[in-house]
């Protein structure tokens, strides 16, 4: 490694700090370098990029990105080098400064987070979002460490890109969001899908390069009067230019089932207006009035955040207006210091002190906080929880008095009282929004009036648990649940205490298993509550236990340890799939709910009962596995197939009613070396709908096939289908 590329590395870091570091703070930097090349030597990172290359990327995406200043840059630097300083922690504190080791002692703590780990995703962002609790410079280095992963990923083995990909995605993204880094947020979302769905991701990417010149064009047709109206009116601003992120316009093709051209927001202008202190809103007002004189607006599509600011400090004036050539343009108004906090989250966020919206963040940590503190431990729904929290939109209702209260998007009038006070949750009978009785069920919207009705008779109930949303709610419940549950377990573990002392049968713990294992219960308490709540009859009770053993004992089958999962059936997959951890006992089968064809790309998942299910990467079930099961995924290719194979897909066209439009589709499949197994099809109000189950040798046969239907007159749309 050259001194040249290291040298490159500080002068950029230099460059990106020149507004946060003062010039006397720089000899600390180099200080800090220097011990960071000691530390690192040749030592490489899991993309196979040299330690000491990585730190100064980090440090200066910190500065320049996130517009960090001198105690982050130096904790970025230091980083991956802390755990192997020769120095010890009182002279690191005597050359840095003391919060430098509080941080780096923080990120020592959570270094240990790995997806490569056989450990449950969980945990690991358990101990990320405890990390917040310290300092929260410990998570951004955090951020910022992982998009320079995802940065050079396409180095990493072949074996670490989908889990990397799919932690980044599922965790690491929505944490970016929440914190206020939309720019971090949208390229760790592109990062990560380029790797997960990657025939999707070089397609959009294509069909962006080639509208490119069509987009600049339109962009600056739309652009020139209003720069003349602005500049009239005395407005100092910039006009900029945004393209959608392709993860963004995936999405959208996904939801509403389109294709590229179908999506019309490809594009937003964003105006940033240097306002006077004070004057920021006014201003944005005053400048929306201007566009929506010049172009007609979407009413539908006003999106104010700047009355009333999302919970990680975002401020912006949003509206869609129809611009040159009919096409739709949205448009993004803010101010310079609005721009700041969209662009560099955290850090402008609290620079600015006293901003509306401030208390927000608080609010989501304290929620976060609820999370760890509660009493269920259970990973899965921990996981659910924390992603629901860190990637919401919110609705901002009032009490009866006036105060504004906010909540996530979805949130019901349950959700509301358990948000004002426990008790108030636990009493709820209903509510009255804006005057009308409504159930504890209703979903509130921006700007409803909420009143409480509550009854001293009211308890929690189970079936509260599947409607409500916020963390707080479920925790309530949960908590109020289990408390009744203890107490009726109780009242049932005395009655069967008394009815076998009247049997004289000995209480103790063969007895107590002997009873749970023929029922199948987890734990005595739950044995205990279904006889207090009358579910067990007492006398089925004795009978059991008055049998003799041998006829009534009863094996509990206990679940299977992943490591020993074996399979039993045979596979005729081996001879084209190359699975990178090869495990032994394991036979491989190609999953039926998204039927993967050579050539797709794919990964494996290790099911308990059925060997290794090959799925592909845009496979709807994908996402929920490689989030929640990570340790189960291994990386998959294909190897080459054999002569004659073949495999089942299915697609499906739609399209305008045309005489002849079978034949002309029976014509296109004889063209194919492939084999038809159903082709069914029906015709309604002038719509042509079919499907077509296919057996193709690999994906090039099955697109070339696809492309060629898509071309026949009266055909509108071609999709291959996920059963």
């Amino acid at each position: 490694m050259t001194t040249h590329k290291i040298n490159s590395g500080y002068r950029a870091l230099l460059q990106s700090a020149k507004n946060t570091v003062a010039a006397s703070d720089i000899p600390k930097i180099r200080k800090a370098l220097d011990l960071a090349i000691k530390t690192c030597g040749e030592s490489e990172t899991i993309t196979g990029e040299p330690k000491i290359l990585h730190a100064l990327s980090v440090a200066r995406i910190v500065a320049g990105e996130m517009g960090l200043g001198i105690t982050s840059i130096i904790t970025a630097l230091l980083h991956d080098s802390y755990d192997y300083l020769t120095v010890n922690e009182r002279d690191i504190e005597k050359k840095f400064g003391s919060k430098v080791v509080e941080i780096l002692k923080g990120f020592s703590r959570i270094s240990s987070i790995d997806s490569m780990q056989s450990s449950y995703q969980a945990e690991n962002f358990r101990k990320l979002l405890l990390s917040l609790a310290d300092d929260v410079r410990v998570i951004l280095i955090k951020l910022v460490e992982r998009l320079e992963y995802m940065r050079n990923l396409d180095n990493a083995p072949e074996k670490e890109k989908i889990p990397l990909s799919s932690e980044t995605y599922f965790l690491y993204a929505p944490l970016a969001h929440r914190l206020g880094f939309y720019n971090i947020k949208s390229e760790l979302e592109d990062l990560a899908v380029k790797y997960l769905e990657p025939e999707q991701y070089r397609y959009v990417e294509e069909r962006l390069k080639q509208t490119t010149a069509s987009r600049n064009k339109l962009i600056r047709d739309f652009s020139r009067p209003l720069q003349e109206k602005l500049i009239k009116q005395g407005f100092r601003f910039t006009i900029k230019s945004r393209t959608k992120s392709i993860h963004s316009i995936m999405q959208k093709m996904k939801q509403q089932g389109i294709d590229f051209d179908e999506v019309y927001d490809i594009f937003a202008i964003r105006i940033i207006i240097d306002s006077e202190k004070g004057n920021d809103k006014s201003d944005c007002w005053r400048v929306y009035s201007v566009v929506t004189d010049l172009y007609q607006p979407n009413p539908s599509r006003l999106r104010d955040w700047i009355s009333v600011p999302k919970s990680n400090g975002y401020e912006s004036l949003h509206t869609t207006v129809v611009g040159p050539r009919g096409k739709w343009v949205e448009v993004q108004i803010r101010s310079r210091r609005m721009d700041e906090v969209a662009e560099k989250g955290l850090a402008a966020h609290f620079r600015y002190k006293g901003v509306k919206g401030e208390g927000g963040l608080e609010m989501w940590l304290t929620r976060m906080r609820e999370i760890l503190e509660s009493s269920d431990k259970e990973d899965r729904d921990f996981l659910d929880q924390v992603r629901s929290g860190l990637y919401t939109d919110e609705v901002f209702v009032f009490t009866p008095k006036g105060d504004l209260r906010q909540l996530p998007a979805g949130a019901t009038v349950l959700d509301f009282a358990f948000d004002i006070h426990t008790d108030i949750g636990s009493s709820c009978v209903a509510g009255k929004v804006n005057g009308k009785n409504v159930t504890i069920k209703h979903v509130l919207q921006n700007g409803d009036h909420v009143d409480i009705i509550r009854s001293k008779n009211q308890k929690p109930k189970q079936d509260w648990l599947s409607f409500v949303v916020t963390n707080k709610a479920k925790t309530k419940i949960k908590l109020a649940l289990n408390e009744e549950k203890a107490k009726a377990a109780s009242d049932g573990k005395e009655i069967l205490m008394r009815r076998l002392k009247n049997w004289k049968i000995p209480y103790g713990d063969s007895v107590i298993q002997k009873l749970i294992n023929h029922y199948g219960f987890k734990t005595a308490q739950d044995l205990y509550y279904m006889i207090d709540t009358g579910k067990i009859e007492l006398l089925e009770i004795k009978e059991i236990l008055q049998e003799p053993d041998s006829s009534v004992s009863r094996t509990v089958q206990s679940p299977v340890p992943e490591k020993e999962i074996k399979a039993t059936i045979s596979s005729q997959f081996t001879d084209y799939l190359l699975i990178e951890d090869k495990v032994e006992g394991l036979d491989y089968r190609l999953a039926k709910c998204c039927n993967p064809v050579f050539g797709d790309s794919i990964f494996g998942f290790i099911t308990i009962s059925e060997g290794i299910k090959i799925h592909r990467t845009g496979c709807p079930n994908a996402h929920n596995l490689m989030s929640k099961y990570p340790y189960r995924v291994i990386a998959a290719r294909w190897s080459e197939a054999k002569t004659g194979t073949s495999f089942i897909t299915s697609i499906k066209i739609s399209g305008v009613e045309q005489v002849g439009i079978v034949n002309r589709i029976s014509e296109v499949i004889s063209d194919f070396t492939i084999t038809v197994r159903n082709f069914s099809y029906s015709m309604e109000n002038s719509m042509f709908e079919g499907t077509i189950s296919l057996l193709v040798p690999n994906n090039d046969v099955l697109y070339a096939f696809m492309k060629k239907i898509q071309s026949i007159k009266g055909v509108l749309k071609v999709v291959r289908q996920n059963n």
